[in-house]
C-alpha cells in the first residue's frame, strides 16, 4: 500500500515544481504569449494567478482555523511586468507560503473551500492542494514554451488521489443512478469512486476481486489521469470501459459545495 506524501515532502515538492515553473517562464519569448491549456490567459496572467494565490493562502493560514473565508494577501500591490522582477516576485510568494506552512505545521486547522469533501481543513491539506496546483500550472507553462514534461511520478500519483478526494467527493446527493467508477494507473495504484444519494466518496482500491466489476473504469498513466482530470488532455486519452455516460455525467456535475 502506497503512503500519502508527508508534510516535508509536500513542501520540498512545492519548491521544486515552483522552480520548474519559473524556469519555463524564464525561457518564454514573451510574457504575452497565450497559454494553450488556459484559454484567455497569457503567461503573465498565469504567473500572476499562481503568485497571488500563494500570497492569499499564506494570509489565510495566518488568519487561523477560525477564519470564515479566504484572506486577502498582506501585499496587494500589482505584480511587476518586467520578467526578472516578476520571477523574483513569484519566488518570494512561494517562500512566503512555504515559511507560513512550516511555522503552522500540518495539523493546524485552516479555512478551505473544500468543506464538504473528504479532504480535511488543515494546513497539511492546503500544502497538498498547493503542490498539485503548481504542478499542473508548471505543465501549462511548459506547454506554452513548447517543452512539456511529464509530472514526476510521485507528484502524479498523489495528484490523482488528491483530485479525487478534493474535487470528486461530497455530501451532496449524486443526481443520477448510483454508480461505481474505478481508476487504475500503470504505476500500480487504483481508486474506487462511489456515487450515490448520500454523496460521493473515493478510496484506494486493493487488487479487484474476481467478478467485482464497476459500472465504468478508466486506465492510463498517473500523469495522463491527472491531466485528464484537469481538462488538459481529452478524457479519451485514457482507456475507458463500461458506461461512458457516467464520465459525461461526472464532467457536467457541479454540486454546490
Amino acid at each position: 500500500m502506497h503512503s500519502t506524501l508527508d508534510f516535508p515532502d509536500l513542501l520540498q515538492l512545492i519548491d521544486e515544481r515552483s522552480a520548474a515553473f519559473r524556469a519555463a517562464v524564464g525561457v518564454a519569448p514573451s510574457l504575452d504569449v497565450p497559454v494553450p491549456t488556459c484559454p484567455e490567459w497569457t503567461l503573465f496572467d498565469l504567473v500572476r494567478h499562481l503568485g497571488e494565490g500563494r500570497l492569499a493562502w499564506a494570509a489565510t493560514i495566518v488568519a487561523g482555523p477560525d477564519a470564515t473565508a479566504k484572506a486577502a494577501p498582506r501585499d496587494v500591490s500589482a505584480p511587476p511586468r518586467e520578467r526578472e522582477a516578476l520571477l523574483a516576485w513569484s519566488a518570494a510568494a512561494t517562500r512566503e507560503l512555504l515559511d507560513t506552512l512550516r511555522e503552522a505545521g500540518p495539523d493546524r486547522g485552516c479555512w478551505a473551500w473544500w468543506g464538504k469533501t473528504q479532504s480535511p481543513r488543515t494546513c497539511g491539506a492546503v500544502a497538498r492542494r498547493q503542490l498539485h496546483e503548481v504542478a499542473v500550472h508548471t505543465y501549462d507553462a511548459q506547454v506554452t514554451v513548447g517543452a512539456p514534461r511529464p509530472l514526476p511520478d510521485e507528484v502524479a500519483l498523489d495528484g490523482a488521489e488528491e483530485f479525487l478526494s478534493t474535487f470528486c467527493t461530497t455530501t451532496v446527493a449524486w443526481p443520477h443512478e448510483p454508480a461505481v467508477v474505478d481508476y487504475h494507473v500503470a504505476e500500480g495504484r487504483s481508486w474506487r469512486h462511489r456515487l450515490a444519494a448520500d454523496g460521493a466518496r473515493a478510496d484506494r482500491l486493493p487488487a479487484p476481486a474476481a467478478g467485482d466489476v464497476p459500472d465504468a473504469s478508466a486506465r492510463g498513466t498517473a500523469h495522463d489521469l491527472v491531466l485528464a482530470f484537469y481538462g488538459r488532455i481529452p478524457l479519451d486519452t485514457l482507456t475507458l470501459d463500461g458506461d461512458r455516460r457516467i464520465f459525461d455525467q461526472l464532467v457536467d456535475w457541479d454540486p454546490e459545495r
